[in-house]
């Protein structure tokens, strides 16, 4: 019965994936591609954060060094060299062996340190990155930052739509499964009890390792890809903020549960553009931080499990109900 919900919503996001990629070839608007491919980009990063704090209990504050080194791997690659799709497979296997070794060395150093004081460590790890972006001016370009050429192929608004949209359903098909497998639930033992996990006899910093590791190459990947959107990097791809978005992508949309990530990121992208957009309207939607920070305080007291972790919930219980709902017996008629 499991494997068959399973199934069911699997094709379910197999049917929002194919109704997205017909979606450039019904709607002519180039802002709108834009803005639905930036969220599938945010979307990614925030799913690699919601592997540490959702499926591990971990928060970091500094996982948009991840993020950073992915756009500037790839960005610098384009910058020394021709833009060709060899210069872009080159750059995307730096990136992620970067990211791996990076994180690798980042978690055995820092993942032994508790709640806070990791959150704080990787905060500063992170303002390194930023301060050593901004200093090596002659290949980052400083908080200048640099544009450059990309491949002919993802010129097109199209074929990029595509690319991120079919990243983004590999990435998320990807982690699903990484979730569900025993490894993922030995994350979810040492995100609910990290002391009961070890002394039943796992090693708890080797699993942690691990999802850092595959946590910051996901993150890398979104780096990337925001690169080849924007054709234009600087230091702001390490800024905290950046971190901080896809934390609150992930507590709005769900804390594990993946697709959770995607909704808030869709939310957090659009509430920007429209309430951007009435910055004409009145004098309060210029500050439209303002607004959106009242609507996350709102959805954090009435949706303490996010959108999709309440929906889940909610579904939980109703078919909880319909399997105690006692069966009448059938009445046996004598003839």
């Amino acid at each position: 019965m499991q494997s068959l919900r399973m199934n069911h919503s699997t094709w379910i996001y197999l049917v929002i994936a194919l109704l997205l990629a017909v979606l450039p070839f019904m709607v002519s608007g180039r802002s709108l591609l834009f803005l639905v491919m930036q969220i599938f980009i945010l979307g990614i990063f925030a799913m690699s954060y919601d592997l540490l704090l959702g499926y591990t209990g971990i928060v970091s504050f500094g996982h948009t060094m991840f993020f950073g080194i992915g756009a500037y791997s790839t960005a610098v690659m384009f910058n020394k060299q021709e833009p060709t799709l060899l210069t872009l497979l080159l750059g995307i296997v730096i990136a992620v062996v970067v990211a791996a070794i990076v994180s690798f060395i980042v978690g055995v150093l820092t993942l032994r340190l508790k709640s806070h004081f990791y959150a704080m460590l990787t905060l500063a790890l992170a303002g390194l990155f930023l301060v050593a972006a901004e200093k090596w001016r002659s290949v980052t370009g400083g908080a200048d930052g640099f544009t450059f050429s990309i491949p002919d192929i993802f010129k097109d608004r199209t074929t990029l739509y595509l690319t991120c949209l079919i990243v983004m359903v590999l990435v998320f098909f990807g982690l699903k499964r990484f979730t569900e497998s025993p490894l993922g639930r030995v994350l979810l033992a040492i995100r609910e009890n990290e002391g009961r996990t070890e002394s039943l006899g796992y090693k708890v910093l080797h699993y942690k390792v691990i999802v850092s590791v595959v946590s910051g190459v996901v993150a890398s990947i979104a780096g990337v890809l925001y690169m080849l959107s924007l054709r234009f990097v600087d230091t702001s791809v390490f800024a905290t903020d950046v971190t901080l978005d896809a934390l609150l992508m992930t507590i709005i949309g769900g804390v594990g549960t993946l697709i959770g990530p995607i909704i808030g990121a869709a939310l957090v992208e659009f509430a920007h553009h429209w309430l951007s957009d009435l910055s004409g309207v009145h004098w309060i939607f210029e500050r439209w931080i303002i607004l959106f920070g009242t609507v996350y305080i709102l959805a954090v007291i009435f949706f303490p499990k996010g959108i999709a972790g309440t929906l889940q919930e909610v579904f939980k219980k109703r078919s909880a109900r319909k399997r105690e709902k006692p069966v009448k017996p059938e009445k046996n008629i004598a003839r």
